[in-house]
């Protein structure tokens, strides 16, 4: 009898197994497919197509070309790395006054701090490992939410902007002009972009050009349909004044759309909160009340496997709570 039930305790573990590494392969599947697949990269070739990144003329720089680093010979080195200027456009996008060497310099630093510090505490090689990764990290992670934080808020400044331009068509003056005051009249991040595009304008650059090299420092969806809405009127013609109203208008329903499935959603991420910090809340209740019973965790050579393998699981749960509860709208 002992020998059927522990057959079938393995079999019902081997299907568990199988049920949760089939449906991890579907969430990278649905993954890749949402952001790398077909349909987005047709997309992607569309609104670059129509937002004139294919222009010809001759790019104008107004602004001189940023440092990547403040030692000559690390200067050099990164201008050869392609992946360094991506990395400072992101800078560039997030609005902090960094340099790749920096950021660079931070992330070792803070990795060596934390493999160094696992070592000394006399921690095993890969829990000392990934804690140096987990405070290199750190910079990079720092960075990201900045640049998130300054696209969402031009992200909301934009339909105001629109309209401003709108109305500044309608008085009778210039795009050019419009964009000026939009540059004048608004608060940051988004009036300093608005202020360099009718200065490249005014110092000879083309208006496509102009526009698409907005698109690039502002990687914003709503902002294409500007751009292509913008170079739409001037190849067809069409009422501007109309078309950027209708675009404020249809952005503005969409942040309100964005807002009522946060508020909607809210229970479900308030329920991936709790249940991606409950592991870490019991782990240290039940040490405060009985450290010996919990001690085999951290001393026991089997303990230190189970906390291993329990930070990989931990961390693969939080990435797919954090994907069922962002919704795009």
């Amino acid at each position: 009898m002992s020998s059927f039930f522990s057959s079938h305790s393995i079999f019902v573990i081997i299907v568990l197994v199988f049920a949760a590494v089939f449906l991890l392969l579907e969430a990278l599947r649905m993954l890749w497919k949402q952001y790398k697949g077909p349909e987005a990269k047709r997309l992607a070739r569309r609104l670059q197509a129509l937002s004139a990144a294919h222009d010809l003329s001759t790019p104008t720089h107004l602004v001189k070309e940023r440092v990547l680093s403040d030692i000559p010979k690390l200067q050099r080195a990164l201008q050869r790395m392609p992946r360094a200027y991506r990395l400072d456009r992101l800078m560039v996008q997030s609005g902090l006054d960094w340099t790749v060497s920096g950021l660079l310099l931070a992330c070792t630093i803070l990795f060596a701090v934390g493999v160094l510090g696992g070592l000394m505490l006399r921690q095993p090689v890969v829990l000392a490992i990934a804690v140096g990764v987990a405070l290199g990290a750190l910079p990079w992670l720092y960075l990201q939410r900045k640049r998130n934080r300054r696209l969402a808020r031009m992200e909301r400044q934009l339909p105001e902007a629109l309209d401003l331009i709108t109305r500044a068509l309608r008085a009778g003056h210039a795009f050019s002009s419009g964009l000026q005051m939009a540059g004048e009249e608004l608060s940051e991040p988004i009036a300093g972009e608005l202020r360099l595009v009718h200065d490249e304008i005014n110092y000879g650059t083309s208006l496509a050009q102009a526009l698409t090299n907005l698109s690039e420092r502002v990687p914003i969806t709503d902002l294409r349909y500007f751009v292509v809405a913008v170079l739409i009127q001037r190849e067809s013609g069409g009422n501007l004044t109309e078309m950027l109203g209708n675009l404020s208008r249809l952005i503005r329903e969409r942040l309100k759309l964005h807002d009522r499935v946060r508020v909607l959603s809210s229970e479900g991420r308030l329920s991936a909160w709790i249940l991606g910090l409950m592991p870490f809340g019991l782990v240290a209740l039940l040490n405060f009340l009985n450290p010996e019973f919990m001690s085999s965790l951290w001393t026991d050579p089997m303990g230190i496997t189970i906390l291993q393998w329990l930070v990989v699981l931990m961390v693969v749960g939080v990435l797919l709570l954090r994907h069922i509860v962002r919704i795009r709208v």
